[in-house]
């Protein structure tokens, strides 16, 4: 694949909306301090307890069955979902997570849900099973792409590339490259594999091909609302699954990145892991789930719009079990993209530029893109 290809094949998917998988409406300002994921914690924690209400659980809803394998029960109940911290990033970039206000009453009812994201183990047998072939499998057709020529047009998928110094972080194409044949079997592009990696989250699936997938073990992916329930474990408020400071003990809670980004050994690893982590490698929450923050970012069922909460709570009144919009919202973005929303942050979140770690703030990704940082898991 030449760089011709690469270059026309990255502002494609970029017309298809990579740029929203992970970072949304991003406004660069240079963060005050390059420590500041260690060091910002809940800076509002007196008006937090005023905004958010206590969780109130549904009680003994149970099934009084055995736990489908790998899932753990979610009560369900009325919370308090969304974020009241309106800049990404904690302290330095304003404004940027304000899709995820007001904060709002919620109710849903009780489910299953897969403890670990989706798996490449879970994945290929599926694919064994269906001979399924993914989006980024499938050569891209004109129609998609009128304006490229067809000898441009080849599968492949968005892998993270780190800069060799410094970059201005509102250029995104900097930091992101178009690979042929990268794919869920070969997350870094061809010569890779996920040999020896099958506990790790199963990555570069668009959306259809999370459904394909929870139809087949007969599940289906979560709602925003049922997400956000399970990840808070409870709690009413948290800034994080865990609590209100990125760290507990001195240690990382989850496998997000640290240091200077998107620079070529930017990420410390202090974590415990540098790019993508087998799946729970820290704590579980108050539900039994593991990487709700962090290591991949994760589909929701629900259409995104950037002005859903607005919307759905101006009466006032409790929510009960949102769907998001029942139609695909008018797209502000100008590229009249398809999105879903994404939910949880991955391990390129950082407090330098995407600190969506935070347990109410939201992501979004166009339908059909995928990348190596974007994977799934299920409820029933």
């Amino acid at each position: 694949m030449n760089n011709k290809q690469k270059k026309i094949g990255l502002y494609a998917l970029a017309g298809l909306g990579i740029v929203s998988i992970a970072f949304g409406y991003t406004q660069y300002v240079k963060s005050p301090n390059k420590d500041v994921a260690q060091d910002c914690s809940d800076l509002n924690s007196e008006t937090r307890s005023e905004l958010f209400k206590p969780t109130i659980e549904n009680k003994n809803n149970k099934p009084n069955i055995t736990a489908p394998k790998g899932m753990v029960w979610i009560p369900g109940g009325e919370f308090s979902m969304g974020s009241d911290v309106a800049d990404e990033s904690l302290c330095s970039i304003k404004g940027i997570t304000k899709d995820a206000t007001p904060i709002h009453r919620v109710y849903v009812d009780g489910y299953w849900m897969d403890e670990s994201e989706v798996t490449n183990d879970q994945y290929e047998a599926f694919v064994k099973a269906t001979g399924y072939v993914t989006v980024a499998e499938i050569k891209p057709t004109v129609e998609e792409f009128p304006n490229i020529p067809e000898e441009y047009l080849i599968a492949g998928s968005a892998v993270f590339k780190p800069t060799p110094g410094k970059v201005d972080l509102n250029n995104y194409i900097q930091w992101w490259d178009f690979r042929g044949g990268a794919d869920w079997r070969h997350p870094e592009g061809p010569n890779s594999s996920i040999k020896g990696k099958g506990n790790y989250p199963v990555v570069h699936v668009a959306y259809e091909d999370a459904v394909a997938y929870a139809q087949w073990a007969g599940k289906r992916l979560p709602t925003e609302a049922e997400w956000e329930f399970a990840a808070r474990g409870g709690k009413a408020g948290d800034l994080y699954a865990w609590g209100n400071t990125l760290k507990v003990n001195g240690k990382f809670q989850a496998n997000i990145f640290e240091g200077e980004f998107p620079i070529t050994k930017g990420d410390t690893g202090e974590d415990g892991f540098v790019g993508i982590a087998p799946v729970k490698q820290y704590k579980p929450n108050g539900y039994g789930l593991y990487d709700v923050a962090g290591n991949v970012w994760e589909w929701a069922y629900d259409w995104y719009s950037e002005t859903y909460y607005d919307e759905i709570s101006k009466d006032g009144k409790v929510v009960s079990n949102p769907k998001g919009p029942e139609t695909v919202p008018y797209d502000t973005s100008g590229n009249n993209e398809k999105k879903r929303v994404h939910r949880g942050g991955s391990f390129l979140c950082t407090s330098e530029y995407c600190s969506r770690y935070m347990v109410g703030t939201r992501g979004n990704g166009e339908i059909r893109s995928a990348a190596n940082h974007l994977g799934f898991r299920c409820v029933k």
